[in-house]
């Protein structure tokens, strides 16, 4: 099914039985994060970068109050004197704690009813030939993504939080050997970025546009744990050549001298992870990097980042055909064969790993393992029109924000493909991002 070929018209039983998947997936996920610890650890504010967990709750279920309930049922409001208390632009993460939020007994009764209720209007929904706020269940699935992002914000605050661990998931098994290049050529021509006919994509994936890319190298995998150590110990972190002005400013600033969780003890380098300490694994694509040091890794390697519009080109087109695809692997939804995704691991997979993945170009983990800084801004795309609400990201338009692509292990299939695009402050760290590197030119 490729992108000229996505089609509304199929049954709408189908929509309803995926939006019905979606909701009891994420909130499985939503009951993991916030009964996995005591009630004091979900009213903690583990890291001004973050909310308590339990606003995270509430505001799941506030939000598909709003837009399930009242937007779609027209229901009248449960709770309205809580609508500001939940509204992510009224009050920034590190107040939020001071705020009469609900508790989490409350948080958990609220988001209960209001799902209770939201399921009731799943059930008789209309999803063809109504407004484009139910086509295809595009609400719901919106809610469903919504509920996954905040879930994996939560596992953020998991990894901040300090004390023992709160978390197990099974570990990804070995990488088979990759005997491949280290980096493909990708060639230069047109390609379609963007998707008009992904039924549950979000407004800053839209329209679907012809973009003309240059010929260029990207690397196989992402950078990995040992290869970014050899910036370290080549004194990367001490050597302004290789920052811009701004990221040599922050990293002096904050005294940032490796990624976020890591430390130096007894000549060996460790991270802690959801708890746990243990030595830094080298085959891993490296994670908790933030943009200035994704860049600054690239240009010490005499490379660069790729930017949004390569990076889509190496997931999602197919020389074959010329056409688009939603994933580097074709049409099909994400199996665990093709990524690393969903929480089924904490940590990323190694590198090399999920060969049923890998692009016709032969790049592999372009989806899941790790978030992927791109050297562009978040911008809009010609023709984008803001859906259902400005706020999701028009606001967010500019150089302020560097686009992240691929997804990472904590991001759920609903919210991942290869349209999809995520956005942060080139200063973050504690995401679960890495990268990898691209140079210009077919020689």
């Amino acid at each position: 099914m490729t992108e000229a070929a996505i089609d509304l018209d199929f049954d709408g039983e189908a929509f309803r039985e995926r939006a019905l998947a979606s909701l009891l997936t994420a909130r499985d996920r939503t009951t993991l994060l916030t009964t996995c610890v005591a009630e004091p650890e979900l009213t903690a504010q583990h890291s001004p970068l973050m909310s308590p967990l339990v606003w995270d709750l509430a505001h799941i279920g506030n939000q598909e109050e709003l837009w399930l309930l009242r937007a779609v049922a027209g229901q009248d409001a449960l709770r309205p004197e809580i609508d500001g208390l939940y509204d992510a632009f009224e009050h920034p993460r590190a107040a939020r704690p001071s705020l009469p939020l609900l508790s989490p007994e409350e948080a958990r009764r609220y988001a209960a009813e209001v799902r209770g209720r939201a399921l009731d209007v799943l059930e008789s929904a209309a999803f063809h030939g109504t407004t484009r706020l139910t086509e295809a269940g595009f609400a719901f699935g919106m809610i469903a993504q919504h509920e996954q992002q905040h879930d994996e914000t939560m596992l953020i605050t998991h990894q901040l939080r300090k004390g023992p661990p709160a978390l197990i998931a099974p570990d990804p098994g070995p990488a088979p050997l990759l005997t491949g290049p280290a980096e493909v050529l990708i060639p230069g021509g047109p390609f379609t970025m963007g998707t008009s006919g992904e039924p549950w994509a979000l407004d800053n994936e839209q329209p679907a546009h012809q973009r003309e890319v240059a010929a260029f190298h990207l690397d196989t995998t992402p950078v990995t744990n040992g290869a970014y150590l050899r910036f370290i110990e080549d004194g990367g972190y001490g050597d302004p050549r290789w920052w811009t002005p701004q990221g040599w400013a922050h990293i002096q600033r904050h005294g940032i001298d490796a990624p976020l969780f890591w430390r130096r003890d007894a000549g060996q380098w460790l991270r802690r992870r959801f708890g746990v300490v243990e030595p830094v694994p080298p085959d891993e694509p490296v994670v908790h990097v933030c943009w200035y040091e994704a860049d600054a890794y690239a240009r010490w390697a005499g490379r660069r980042l790729p930017t949004e519009a390569e990076w889509e080109k190496a997931a999602r087109h197919d020389p074959a055909t010329g056409g688009s695809m939603r994933y580097p692997w074709g049409d099909a939804d994400p199996g665990p064969e093709h990524a690393n995704l969903g929480q089924r691991h904490l940590r990323p997979a190694p590198a090399g790993s999920y060969p049923a993945g890998e692009s016709p170009y032969g790049v592999r983990q372009l989806i899941g393992d790790v978030w992927e800084w791109t050297a562009s801004d978040f911008l809009p795309y010609p023709g984008f029109t803001a859906f259902p609400y400005k706020e999701y990201s028009e606001v967010f338009f500019g150089p302020d924000h560097k686009v992240l692509r691929g997804g990472s292990f904590a991001v759920d299939p609903v919210a991942c493909r290869g349209t999809f695009r995520n956005w942060d402050y080139p200063v973050r760290r504690q995401i679960f991002a890495g990268f990898r590197t691209a140079r210009s030119g077919a020689l």
